[in-house]
């Protein structure tokens, strides 16, 4: 008997993944890849799209004939911030330009003084001017430094939809790759900015992430989804788990606070704090705020591993004892790490690590105050009329059981819950399209809760 499966391409800079899902969500089979990256047509490093194109096809192939299966649908995930060009005939025309290769001054040249000032663009825009990562100035910089390449361009796409194009052969656009700080999207009016017009781009208007093509692949019948940012598609899962306001805080290296239900507009002071919005799959903003967490962590636990002459996961040992956590926070003495703001190099080497009998010790004033930093971030994405009632933690500190405590002891009017869901990304990316295949709707997905207290 064969399991109907949808596919899930989950593409992301490093690593390269087709996953299966069955009819009730539950992951059946994943398959990683790696690829070394090449040099672009200028010799800066960037993904392989040919042998991504390749691979893509030959491993649905091997899918399809596997007794087992019965391929239903295909959707794909990938970061954001890449575009792809094709010309009339639907041909590509470049490789993908990594979003890290540098945007000459030139470039920008009278671009932001001709858009209202960099200062109220950006705003507009929800794009902090980060270069080539703002994906709309990418088609900016291949006008006027490649104009040869860009007189052929016939369509424009970002990068999950130009992979679902390669299977349905139809040019797409949607909101969650749009609203991904890439400087195209008039987040006041709800529409393309007017400045891709003005520079003649040639743009699709965004449909809804729930739609779906019909496509042949070897005599067999796949419905086949147009594509999702990952960030938004890593929300899907919480907004159909959930009937409640929430907001969610993904961690790892960067600690990532999301909130789907902010409608208060972007401010320019929060654009300097490394404050956004993205484009949730209900076409509404993700106000989101990030903070160095993991990374300033690390090289401070670093520095307490090697004082205290302990192991590298001796951390992972420290109790959280919310009676003493509490007596830390409410201590009139106020920071002992990062009084003076995070250095560039992260560590705060200006505490005297002399001060702390033990290990431990050291650790509980660090996480409490780091705790508090990362508020700071928190606290931008949080509206003056908040009705959000749960917060839930995903990610590497969702473990952390010093941080899950602090968080709770500081937010008393929310539940808060860790989350532990595999594969969030690839089962988001499947739960858009699952209306559309099976006709009924999606089935709800264990978030994987556990109440803080």
């Amino acid at each position: 008997m064969h399991t109907e499966v949808i596919a899930i391409f989950d593409i992301g800079k490093t690593n390269k993944k087709i996953l299966l899902f069955d009819a009730a969500l539950r992951l059946l089979f994943e398959q990683e890849s790696r690829f070394e990256e090449i040099p672009d047509d200028d010799g800066f490093m960037g993904d392989d799209i040919e042998k991504l194109e390749k691979w893509m096809f030959s491993t649905l192939n091997d899918i399809i004939n596997i007794d087992t299966y019965q391929l239903r649908a295909l959707n794909i995930t990938t970061y954001g911030a890449s575009l792809m060009y094709v010309d009339g005939e639907g041909n590509r025309l470049t490789p993908v330009y990594n979003y890290l290769k540098p945007m000459p001054e030139e470039v920008m040249d009278g671009f932001y003084n001709s858009n209202g000032g960099k200062e109220e663009f950006c705003r507009k825009t929800s794009s902090p001017a980060l270069g080539m990562l703002n994906s709309g100035l990418q088609i900016l910089w291949l006008k006027r430094m490649k104009p040869e390449v860009f007189s052929k361009v016939g369509n424009i796409m970002h990068l999950p939809q130009y992979l679902s194009y390669l299977f349905t052969h139809k040019v797409t656009s949607e909101f969650t790759s749009i609203g991904c700080h890439t400087a195209m999207w008039d987040f006041d009016r709800q529409k393309y900015h007017s400045w891709l017009t003005a520079e003649g781009m040639r743009l699709r208007g965004p449909v809804s992430n729930h739609t779906v093509y019909e496509t042949d692949l070897n005599g067999q019948h796949i419905h086949t989804g147009i594509g999702i940012h990952d960030s938004s598609a890593s929300l899907v899962p919480y907004f159909m788990g959930t009937r409640e306001q929430f907001i969610l805080i993904s961690t790892g290296t960067w600690c990532i606070f999301m909130n789907p239900f902010n409608r208060e507009p972007l401010t320019a002071g929060q654009l300097t704090k490394d404050c956004l919005c993205y484009m949730s799959i209900r076409q509404q903003p993700v106000k989101s705020a990030r903070f160095f967490m993991g990374q300033i962590h690390d090289v401070n636990v670093e520095r307490l591993n090697h004082y205290f002459g302990v192991s590298a996961d001796h951390f992972k040992s420290v109790k959280a004892e919310t009676a003493a956590l509490t007596r830390m926070i409410n201590s009139n003495t106020g920071r002992v790490f990062f009084r003076n703001g995070i250095s560039d190099d992260y560590v705060d080497k200006s505490v005297n690590l002399t001060r702390f009998l033990t290990f431990g010790d050291a650790y509980k004033q660090l996480m409490v105050d780091l705790v508090e930093v990362g508020l700071e971030s928190l606290k931008l994405i949080i509206p003056a009329d908040d009705q959000s009632k749960e917060v839930y933690i995903s990610g590497g500190f969702a473990r952390n059981d010093l941080f899950v405590k602090l968080l709770a002891i500081h937010l008393p009017g929310k539940r808060v819950y860790t989350t532990e869901i595999d594969n969030t990304t690839a089962l988001g990316a499947a739960m858009v399209v699952y209306t559309s295949v099976f006709n009924r709707a999606s089935p709800v997905v264990d978030l994987g809760l556990k109440k803080i207290t």
